[in-house]
Protein backbone atom coordinates (compact mmCIF):
# COMPACT_ATOMS: atom_id res chain seq x y z
CA UNK A 1 0.00 0.00 0.00
CA UNK A 2 1.64 3.27 -0.97
CA UNK A 3 1.88 6.11 1.56
CA UNK A 4 -0.51 8.98 1.56
CA UNK A 5 0.99 12.27 1.69
CA UNK A 6 -0.05 15.85 3.71
CA UNK A 7 -3.39 17.24 2.35
CA UNK A 8 -1.61 20.95 3.31
CA UNK A 9 1.58 21.89 0.97
CA UNK A 10 4.81 21.09 2.89
CA UNK A 11 8.18 22.72 2.48
CA UNK A 12 10.85 21.12 1.15
CA UNK A 13 14.16 21.32 -0.68
CA UNK A 14 16.03 19.95 -3.78
CA UNK A 15 19.54 18.74 -1.69
CA UNK A 16 22.84 17.85 -3.82
CA UNK A 17 25.49 15.88 -3.11
CA UNK A 18 27.64 18.54 -2.57
CA UNK A 19 25.25 20.18 -0.33
CA UNK A 20 23.64 22.62 -2.39
CA UNK A 21 20.11 23.22 -1.76
CA UNK A 22 17.29 24.68 -3.82
CA UNK A 23 14.21 25.18 -1.50
CA UNK A 24 10.64 24.81 -2.49
CA UNK A 25 7.30 23.44 -2.04
CA UNK A 26 6.91 19.88 -1.91
CA UNK A 27 4.01 18.27 -4.27
CA UNK A 28 2.44 14.57 -5.17
CA UNK A 29 2.96 12.03 -2.76
CA UNK A 30 5.61 14.55 -0.77
CA UNK A 31 7.97 11.73 0.46
CA UNK A 32 11.77 11.76 0.74
CA UNK A 33 13.21 10.33 -2.33
CA UNK A 34 16.70 10.28 -4.43
CA UNK A 35 18.01 9.91 -7.78
CA UNK A 36 20.51 10.87 -9.78
CA UNK A 37 19.40 15.05 -10.97
CA UNK A 38 18.99 15.21 -14.53
CA UNK A 39 17.31 18.00 -16.81
CA UNK A 40 15.13 18.18 -19.42
CA UNK A 41 14.58 21.42 -21.40
CA UNK A 42 11.52 21.05 -23.23
CA UNK A 43 8.34 22.89 -23.66
CA UNK A 44 5.94 19.85 -23.29
CA UNK A 45 6.00 16.32 -23.05
CA UNK A 46 5.94 15.83 -19.64
CA UNK A 47 3.44 12.82 -19.50
CA UNK A 48 5.78 10.83 -22.09
CA UNK A 49 9.45 11.75 -20.39
CA UNK A 50 7.71 10.78 -16.75
CA UNK A 51 6.77 7.34 -18.02
CA UNK A 52 9.89 7.06 -19.94
CA UNK A 53 12.21 3.79 -18.40
CA UNK A 54 15.68 5.45 -19.48
CA UNK A 55 15.08 7.92 -16.44
CA UNK A 56 14.05 5.05 -14.41
CA UNK A 57 15.39 6.20 -10.40
CA UNK A 58 16.02 9.46 -11.52
CA UNK A 59 15.30 13.08 -10.23
CA UNK A 60 13.96 14.65 -13.55
CA UNK A 61 14.55 18.82 -13.27
CA UNK A 62 11.96 20.49 -16.43
CA UNK A 63 13.57 23.84 -17.18
CA UNK A 64 9.87 25.11 -18.96
CA UNK A 65 8.74 27.43 -16.43
CA UNK A 66 5.34 26.20 -15.92
CA UNK A 67 4.60 22.70 -15.99
CA UNK A 68 1.19 20.89 -16.18
CA UNK A 69 -0.45 23.51 -17.73
CA UNK A 70 -2.42 20.97 -20.43
CA UNK A 71 -2.90 18.16 -17.43
CA UNK A 72 -2.70 14.51 -17.44
CA UNK A 73 -4.98 12.15 -20.39
CA UNK A 74 -6.34 9.32 -19.60
CA UNK A 75 -3.46 6.78 -21.40
CA UNK A 76 -6.26 5.12 -23.70
CA UNK A 77 -4.99 2.23 -25.03
CA UNK A 78 -4.42 2.11 -28.80
CA UNK A 79 -5.51 -1.03 -30.92
CA UNK A 80 -2.25 -2.86 -30.31
CA UNK A 81 -3.42 -2.38 -26.50
CA UNK A 82 -0.34 0.13 -26.19
CA UNK A 83 -1.00 3.36 -24.15
CA UNK A 84 -1.78 6.54 -26.85
CA UNK A 85 -0.14 9.08 -24.79
CA UNK A 86 2.52 7.31 -22.50
CA UNK A 87 6.65 5.78 -23.17
CA UNK A 88 5.93 2.81 -20.73
CA UNK A 89 3.23 1.27 -18.25
CA UNK A 90 4.12 3.57 -15.66
CA UNK A 91 6.14 6.65 -13.95
CA UNK A 92 9.67 5.73 -13.60
CA UNK A 93 11.48 8.66 -12.16
CA UNK A 94 11.90 9.13 -8.71
CA UNK A 95 11.00 12.65 -8.22
CA UNK A 96 10.60 15.66 -10.66
CA UNK A 97 11.50 19.32 -10.55
CA UNK A 98 9.79 22.05 -11.65
CA UNK A 99 9.41 26.19 -11.36
CA UNK A 100 5.86 26.31 -11.45
CA UNK A 101 3.25 23.68 -11.43
CA UNK A 102 -0.30 24.56 -13.01
CA UNK A 103 -3.42 23.77 -10.68
CA UNK A 104 -5.54 24.15 -13.21
CA UNK A 105 -4.76 22.69 -16.67
CA UNK A 106 -6.77 23.17 -19.45
CA UNK A 107 -7.01 20.76 -22.38
CA UNK A 108 -9.52 18.50 -24.19
CA UNK A 109 -8.19 15.27 -23.03
CA UNK A 110 -7.27 16.12 -19.88
CA UNK A 111 -9.03 14.09 -17.05
CA UNK A 112 -6.14 14.72 -14.00
CA UNK A 113 -3.65 17.39 -13.14
CA UNK A 114 0.06 16.85 -13.00
CA UNK A 115 0.10 16.99 -8.87
CA UNK A 116 -3.10 14.26 -8.71
CA UNK A 117 -1.41 11.79 -10.93
CA UNK A 118 2.16 11.63 -9.19
CA UNK A 119 0.60 11.54 -6.28
CA UNK A 120 -1.44 8.33 -7.31
CA UNK A 121 1.89 7.15 -8.73
CA UNK A 122 3.51 7.32 -5.35
CA UNK A 123 6.08 10.02 -7.03
CA UNK A 124 7.76 12.80 -5.26
CA UNK A 125 7.61 16.69 -6.64
CA UNK A 126 8.81 19.82 -5.94
CA UNK A 127 7.86 23.29 -7.35
CA UNK A 128 9.52 26.89 -6.54
CA UNK A 129 12.74 25.68 -7.67
CA UNK A 130 14.73 27.90 -9.39
CA UNK A 131 15.33 25.56 -12.30
CA UNK A 132 17.65 26.99 -14.80
CA UNK A 133 20.33 27.79 -11.92
CA UNK A 134 20.20 24.36 -10.61
CA UNK A 135 20.33 23.04 -14.24
CA UNK A 136 23.38 25.35 -14.74
CA UNK A 137 25.19 24.24 -11.88
CA UNK A 138 24.64 20.34 -13.33
CA UNK A 139 25.90 21.38 -16.60
CA UNK A 140 29.56 23.00 -15.05
CA UNK A 141 29.87 20.67 -11.91
CA UNK A 142 28.35 17.26 -14.26
CA UNK A 143 26.13 14.46 -13.36
CA UNK A 144 25.38 14.37 -9.47
CA UNK A 145 23.36 12.64 -7.48
CA UNK A 146 20.69 14.58 -4.60
CA UNK A 147 17.46 13.94 -2.93
CA UNK A 148 14.04 15.92 -2.59
CA UNK A 149 13.15 16.42 1.04
CA UNK A 150 10.54 17.82 3.26
CA UNK A 151 12.02 20.73 5.74
CA UNK A 152 10.89 18.59 8.69
CA UNK A 153 11.99 15.33 7.72
CA UNK A 154 15.38 13.26 7.23
CA UNK A 155 17.13 13.26 4.49
CA UNK A 156 17.51 9.84 2.24
CA UNK A 157 20.50 8.35 1.64
CA UNK A 158 21.87 9.30 -1.75
CA UNK A 159 20.86 6.71 -4.44
CA UNK A 160 23.18 6.47 -7.36
CA UNK A 161 21.28 3.91 -10.02
CA UNK A 162 24.52 3.36 -11.89
CA UNK A 163 25.43 0.85 -9.52
CA UNK A 164 22.08 -0.88 -9.80
CA UNK A 165 20.41 -3.66 -12.70
CA UNK A 166 18.50 -0.76 -14.15
CA UNK A 167 17.16 -3.32 -17.09
CA UNK A 168 16.20 -5.87 -14.45
CA UNK A 169 13.90 -3.23 -13.30
CA UNK A 170 12.35 -1.49 -16.11
CA UNK A 171 12.27 -4.52 -18.88
CA UNK A 172 9.15 -6.70 -19.22
CA UNK A 173 9.41 -9.96 -17.56
CA UNK A 174 7.38 -11.77 -20.53
CA UNK A 175 6.99 -12.37 -24.09
CA UNK A 176 4.33 -10.06 -25.96
CA UNK A 177 3.45 -9.99 -29.21
CA UNK A 178 1.92 -7.28 -31.16
CA UNK A 179 0.08 -6.91 -34.77
CA UNK A 180 0.31 -10.78 -34.96
CA UNK A 181 0.05 -11.18 -38.89
CA UNK A 182 2.15 -8.29 -40.10
CA UNK A 183 5.28 -8.35 -41.65
CA UNK A 184 8.21 -8.27 -41.68
CA UNK A 185 8.66 -10.07 -38.30
CA UNK A 186 10.88 -7.90 -35.92
CA UNK A 187 12.05 -9.54 -32.34
CA UNK A 188 12.60 -6.40 -29.82
CA UNK A 189 15.28 -6.94 -27.30
CA UNK A 190 13.81 -4.97 -24.56
CA UNK A 191 16.27 -2.81 -22.42
CA UNK A 192 14.44 -0.18 -21.56
CA UNK A 193 12.03 -0.43 -24.94
CA UNK A 194 9.89 3.21 -25.13
CA UNK A 195 6.58 2.61 -26.49
CA UNK A 196 6.74 4.95 -29.39
CA UNK A 197 9.36 2.33 -30.24
CA UNK A 198 6.87 -0.20 -30.83
CA UNK A 199 4.37 2.03 -32.75
CA UNK A 200 7.05 3.19 -35.26
CA UNK A 201 7.12 -0.67 -36.05
CA UNK A 202 3.33 -0.89 -35.93
CA UNK A 203 2.63 1.68 -37.75
CA UNK A 204 4.54 0.14 -41.03
CA UNK A 205 2.58 -2.73 -40.87
CA UNK A 206 5.35 -4.55 -38.60
CA UNK A 207 4.89 -8.43 -36.29
CA UNK A 208 6.80 -7.39 -32.97
CA UNK A 209 7.64 -9.99 -30.77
Amino acid sequence: MKQVSPSSPRSGAVVLQDGTRFPGTLFGAALPTAGEVVFQTGMVGYTEALTDPSYCDQILVLTYPLIGNYGVPNFEHDEHDIPRWSESWRVWVSGLVVGELCEEPSHWASVKTLGTWLKEEGITGIQGIDTRELTKRIRVEGSMLGSIVADDAPEPPLLDPNTMNLVLKVSVKSTRVFNDKGSPHIMAVDCGLKYNQLRCFLSRGAKVT
